[in-house]
């Protein structure tokens, strides 16, 4: 343990502070509220310098990954994921080279941007869809479904593919750059629909999917120290403790509580992005 200690960052307390309650908020957010997660790398980014602060958070965040994967494992939506990974995977090359070609401040406002477009749009939609749906109970004693409206199921369905392709390309570009694709993926997820465990399953495939394969590009760019594996260590047991208390508060939530904090918790993200 004194070794381990003596390869700690040298931190205010106010900063120990801070990575505490961000590895709360990734244990918390791998099992209950994803879209949260973007708030620990706020945390982690306040405590210490930006570049160590990626690569510390990453790690405890692939803790969290295999701890929300063991809980829900078999609740994934699979074609859902199929859509996103490989796109994603795209997304964390193109965040690699921006990574290494922009400051901070550039990275911050460029993600803060997108999640707000992303909430606008998806309250647009839901709006959209509210009105649609108003306007079909209100003729559901037409006649039965035309070949015209069968091929428009079938434009839905190419829709959605690409959208999916579409957020999965910003999923693994925010992930890259700021850890910070939670909010972007939970709101693609919400959008699909989703029961809040299923939800929650697909979110836990995919991140432990996309963190697992931005691990050897991290560590190429040199974002890996003596000091922030030491630190990891030492929250390792504050991240599962956090894990566990949200897989129990997550079958508690109901669907439209959940809906509303995953979108409150992006716009607050998002705005913590744009603040210098």
């Amino acid at each position: 343990m004194s070794d381990l200690a003596g390869l700690l960052p040298e931190l205010s307390t106010s900063s120990w502070l801070l990575v505490v309650l961000g590895a709360l908020i990734v244990g918390f957010s791998k099992t209950a509220l994803p879209g949260a997660g973007t708030l620990a790398a706020g945390a982690f980014a306040l405590a210490m310098p930006a570049k160590e602060s990626t690569a510390a958070l990453l790690l405890l965040l692939i803790l969290g990954d295999m701890t929300a994967l063991w809980v829900y494992r078999r609740e994934p939506d699979w074609r859902t994921l199929v859509r996103l990974l490989p796109s994603a995977m795209v997304g964390v090359i193109i965040g690699v080279f921006f990574f290494a070609a922009v400051d901070d401040t550039t990275v911050r406002v460029t993600i803060g941007v997108i999640l707000l477009a992303l909430v606008t749009l998806t309250l647009v939609r839901r709006a959209q869809a509210a009105r649609r749906t108003a306007a079909e109970a209100e003729s559901s004693d037409g006649p039965p479904a035309t070949r015209a409206e069968a091929e428009g199921g079938s434009r839905k369905g190419a829709a959605a593919t690409a959208q999916g392709v579409g957020y999965g390309l910003l999923g693994g570009f925010t992930t890259m750059v700021a850890n910070a694709a939670g909010p972007v993926m939970s709101l693609y997820l919400l959008m699909m629909r989703m029961p809040v465990l299923t939800f929650l399953g697909t979110s836990a495939w995919f991140f432990a999917v996309i963190n697992l394969f931005k691990l050897p590009f991290s560590a190429g760019l040199g974002l890996f120290t003596a000091e922030t594996l030491a630190m990891d260590a030492l929250l390792v047991p504050v991240v599962l403790l956090a894990a566990f208390a949200g897989a129990k508060v997550a079958r508690r939530i109901p669907q439209s509580v959940f809906d509303k904090l995953v979108l409150g918790l992006t716009v607050l993200a998002a705005i913590g992005l744009l603040i210098p």
